[in-house]
């Protein structure tokens, strides 16, 4: 029998290659958008992980959710580090979410404040994929645009208390296959899975709307 592990990765595994692979980030990994590109699209993120990280403290007690309730994978500092850099100290007045950006965070807040296990599914798919792909994102940022190795401006895909990120994607994914949840529930995680990587591939739409590359 898989673990619950392998079988989440195993059914999303075709909507992460839609993610990866859309127009909007070939076309930002690939050098083709400048860095006011990068600079939106990292202000999408704020706002998802503002939903993730707002409502987690909440759950730290819940016996699905609260075990993946873990600081040291936080983003939103980082996030906002970031952003000082890229937009200068008044971001936040130009911070400003695209409508498939509010529908994805309103849903991860929805999970958050009423259906822990449906967070699970949120935290699961950006956490794990900020220390795999997003490595790569912050690779190609850094010799694009001339940020600083690790430096402001990739701070967000810089995990400083996480020194091993290869042991900690092991255990994260023994937190997963110990999950607190019946068949039925996981059954429904999964799908929340799809969910969660369907409404990231709409961010990347729209963005790709935002941003042609004929503009």
């Amino acid at each position: 029998m898989q673990s619950f592990s392998t079988v989440i990765r195993t059914a999303s595994h075709e909507q992460h290659v839609v993610a990866e692979t859309s127009t909007f980030m070939s076309d930002l990994l690939g050098g083709r958008l400048g860095v006011d590109a990068y600079a939106r699209y990292t202000e999408q993120l704020w706002f998802v992980y503002e939903a993730l990280e707002a409502g987690a403290e909440r759950l730290a007690s819940d016996p699905v959710a609260g075990p993946f309730v873990r600081p040291e994978l936080y983003r939103l500092a980082a996030l906002e580090r970031d952003l000082a850099h890229l937009r200068g100290p008044g971001w936040r007045a130009g911070l400003s979410a695209l409508p498939a950006t509010e529908a994805y965070a309103d849903r991860v807040r929805e999970c958050a404040e009423r259906w822990p296990a449906g967070y699970v599914a949120h935290h699961y798919t950006r956490y794990l994929g900020d220390l795999s792909g997003g490595q790569i994102i912050r690779d190609r940022a850094e010799k694009a645009w001339g940020f600083a190795k690790k430096g402001d401006g990739v701070r967000f895909y810089v995990f400083e208390e996480i020194p091993n990120p290869a042991s900690f994607k092991r255990s994260y994914r023994e937190l997963l296959d110990a999950v607190a949840a019946d068949e039925l529930e996981r059954q429904r995680i999964v799908a929340e899975c799809g969910t969660a990587f369907a409404l990231n591939t709409g961010v990347f739409s729209a963005l790709g709307d935002e941003f042609p590359l004929s503009a």
